[in-house]
């Protein structure tokens, strides 16, 4: 009986390997598999442009929309004299088109001079202030004080990798419901003069 023991916990021991080592090759597989059919979607037109990749390998450019600088008071330094100015990015409209599940894993083709560039320090995935007529997104902010703060912006963190011969392919984990935009900048270019902002949605 110990034998038979022995024996057939030896025989499980083996499947569980076994079945382990499949599960391991499907999953290799399975990104393989979606890194091949992501080099079949063509890179976007033009330079700022982003494509979302959905998981059936479908390509869906998102929508794109000029921004406005503002500059914006806070009330405490309209009636005191202290308080906060604040450099905000506003779009019109309260909702993207695009829009996308929250349990999601996101994928982004977007295409840029070329692709030598870290995408971290040219591409901003950022989450936007919603109201009934626009978003906002605070940019930087001024106290009366004297002391100012950049970067204000809701980052999103992502992955990326180069795409093509001048895109990037960006992965973003799975994210809150809201309204979100995605910006590049051109490193060549000394001064920009509108920001491009192109939209999405998680719902």
């Amino acid at each position: 009986l110990k034998k038979f023991s022995t024996f057939t916990a030896q025989i499980l021991q083996n499947n569980l390997s076994f079945m382990k080592k499949i599960f391991t090759s499907l999953f290799v597989l399975s990104i393989f598999a979606f890194n091949v059919n992501a080099q079949d979607i063509a890179e976007p037109d033009f330079i700022g442009e982003v494509v979302l990749v959905k998981s059936d390998n479908s390509a869906i450019p998102l929508e794109k929309q000029l921004s406005t600088n503002r500059g914006v008071a806070s009330t405490g330094l309209i009636l005191t004299g202290i308080g906060k100015v604040r450099s905000q990015l506003q779009i019109d409209g309260c909702c993207a088109k695009i829009q996308v599940s929250s349990n999601e894993d996101l994928s982004f083709i977007i295409k840029g001079i070329d692709n030598k560039t870290d995408p971290m320090s040219i591409v901003k995935i950022f989450k936007f202030e919603e109201k009934k007529k626009y978003r906002r997104a605070e940019v930087a902010s001024v106290s009366s004080f004297g002391s100012a703060k950049s970067n204000n912006l809701d980052y999103v963190s992502f992955t990326g990798k180069k795409y093509g011969e001048s895109s990037y392919l960006l992965k973003v984990s799975a994210l809150q419901p809201g309204q979100y935009g995605i910006t590049i900048s051109n490193p060549n270019a000394v001064d920009e003069k509108q920001t491009v902002i192109s939209t999405f949605a998680v719902k």
